[in-house]
Parts: C-alpha cells; structure tokens; sequence
C-alpha cells in the first residue's frame, strides 16, 4: 500500500470518527424527515407537467379529428361541384392531417401512460415518506429515551451508594473513637487522687457535722443516757467505719501514686 493511500485512510478513519462523535441520531433524522418533505413539491410539479402534457396531446388529438372530418366534407363538395384541383388539395392535407392524427395518437397513448406512472410514483413515495416519517419519529423518541437513561446513569453514578456507605462508615469509627476516648478521660477523672482526696474530705466533713448535730443535741437535754451512750456507740462506729473506709481510699490512693510513677519512669 502507497504512502497517500496510508494517509488517506488515516484521513478517513479519523474523519469518520469524528464526525459519529459530533452526529446527533436525532437531528439527522429530523433532517430526513424535513428532505422528504421537501421532494414532495417538486414531485407535484414533475407530476403535473406529465400531465399537463397529455392534456394538451388530447386537445391536438382532438383538433386533428375534426380537421380530418372538415377536410373530408371538403373534398366530397369538391368532387360534387367538378372541381378535381380543389379536391386533391383537400386530399394532400386530408392524408397529412391523418398522419399527424395517428402519430398524436401514440403520443398520447404514451403521455396517458406516463401520467398514471406518475402518479402512482407520487402516491407511492407519499406513502414511503409517511412510512419513513413513522419510524423516524419512533427512532427519535428512542434516542430522547436512551439520552434520558444515559443522564440518569450518569446521575447514578455520581450518586454512587457505595461511596455514601464508606464515608458513613468512615464518619462512624471516628465518632466511635471519640466517644471511647472522651469515655476513657472520663473514667481516669473519676478514679483520679484528686478526686479521691475530694472523696476523703467530703466524709470527714459529713462526720464532723453529725458529731456537731450530737453535741448541740446533748447540750439542748434533747438525748437521754441511753441515747447518749447508743450515739456515742453510733458515732464510735460510724467513726470506725470511716477510718476504715479512709484508710482503703489512702491505700488505693498510695497504690494509684506509686503506678502513675512507674508510667512516668
């Protein structure tokens, strides 16, 4: 293969390329449609100077009747009246307007012919345009719906669900990290020694109120021996028992110390 056949298939094949890029199914069928349309008109007018051509062959074919008839009559008062040369005259256009009638006669026997064909090619292509018109406009519809579908896919696709359910999920652990983390600071604060220390001094205040409320109540006579004796047993034990309990918060206070140590070593 030569060298500018190469490059003329080259030009081709990216010519064609192109070209089914930018063609619209569409528009080149709206086009079609419009084409067809317009040969109507012109078929009308071939159509009509066939016809009109056989008319006038009939009006020729008709006058040429008559002048035979005339011509014949003629040559008969001519023969009558003894006048031969007048007579042969009428004879010489006579057998000349027989000529011309019989060959007006094919004419228009050709012309009838030609205008039914005609017609009947104008009713035929009329039909195959409605026909072509039909499915142009089925096809046109299904390339608006195609268009709509490839919109709509295209749509989808920017909508992916997949993409939505990994950012969820991506938005989900990073919440569930925080909340473990807030949840983790949380619990540390709760067990911290500040606020065991704050825990130690809130009981000891409590016991020193209600050994006050005790004293007031005994300087007041509003407790007996008994009383007495059973709330000093109260306060005995209650005491006990918040000396006890303060001493497991120290110890766990003295054991939280000594890890945090450990950690900063």
């Amino acid at each position: 293969m030569g060298l500018w056949a190469r490059i003329t298939r080259v030009f081709r094949a990216s010519t064609g390329a192109a070209l089914d890029k930018i063609e619209n199914p569409e528009l080149v069928l709206q086009q079609t449609i419009r084409d067809m349309r317009d040969r109507v008109p012109e078929l009308n007018n071939s159509v009509a100077q066939v016809m009109a051509t056989e008319r006038l062959l009939m009006k020729n074919h008709e006058n040429l009747q008559k002048q035979v008839v005339e011509l014949d009559s003629k040559i008969k008062a001519s023969v009558k009246m003894g006048r031969d040369d007048i007579a042969t005259a009428y004879i010489g256009q006579l057998q000349q307007a027989q000529m011309d009638l019989e060959r007006t006669s094919g004419q228009l026997e050709s012309a009838g012919v030609a205008s039914k064909q005609a017609l009947k090619a104008r009713d035929n292509y009329v039909l195959n345009m409605k026909k072509r018109t039909a499915e142009a406009m089925q096809l046109i519809s299904a390339a608006k719906q195609a268009k709509l579908q490839e919109q709509l896919a295209q749509t989808m696709e920017t909508f992916n669900i997949g993409d939505d359910a990994s950012t969820f999920n991506e938005m989900r652990e990073k919440i569930d990290r925080r909340v473990a983390a807030a949840e983790a600071k949380l619990q540390l604060g709760s067990s911290s020694v500040d606020s065991q220390m704050a825990d130690i001094e809130r009981e000891a205040m409590d016991i020193q109120l209600q050994d006050k409320l005790l004293e007031y109540k005994q300087q007041m006579g509003l407790l007996g021996a008994g009383s007495s004796n059973a709330a000093s047993k109260q306060i005995g034990a209650g005491s006990d028992a918040s000396n006890a309990k303060d001493e497991d918060v120290l110890d766990q206070v003295i054991v939280n110390e000594s890890s945090e140590m450990k950690r900063g070593n």
